[in-house]
């Protein structure tokens, strides 16, 4: 019984001095005037329905555009899996190349080719630059 005492006495204590609950004219404090009109009364409750409804929309929003985020990363997780499929079949293709000497000594043979292309193709491009600078 005294926990809701504390807890009305801290609420009613937080939302003393938010005038942005007072648009309507209703306050919101523990010193709740019992006079208030009826008049007075239905202003603050559109009021109090306006911001509800915003609310509600701003939630709808949200929840739209957190599906849609789900679904991009579903998404992306899918073609990550069938990226990672086609690497591993590529991984066993090259480990399947490897397996034999004669395969590996070709591949060999090309890397030491592209190798000494890359090697001359700079050397003359250094030599151009001297020469004609």
């Amino acid at each position: 019984m005294s926990y809701r005492r504390d807890h009305r006495a801290s609420r009613s204590a937080l939302l003393d001095n938010f005038d942005s609950i007072e648009e309507g004219g209703l306050r919101a404090s523990s010193s709740y005037s019992h006079g208030i009109s009826d008049h007075d009364n239905e202003g603050a409750m559109g009021s109090l329905q306006d911001k509800v409804s915003f609310l509600k929309r701003l939630t709808g929003d949200i929840h739209e555009e957190v599906e849609s985020h789900n679904r991009m990363l579903d998404r992306m997780g899918n073609e990550m899996d069938a990226s990672r499929g086609i690497m591993s079949g590529t991984m066993d293709r090259f480990k399947m190349v490897f397996e034999k000497k004669s395969n590996r000594r070709t591949c060999k043979l090309a890397v030491y080719f592209v190798v000494a292309f890359f090697v001359l193709y700079y050397t003359f491009r250094v030599l151009l630059y001297f020469l004609y600078g």
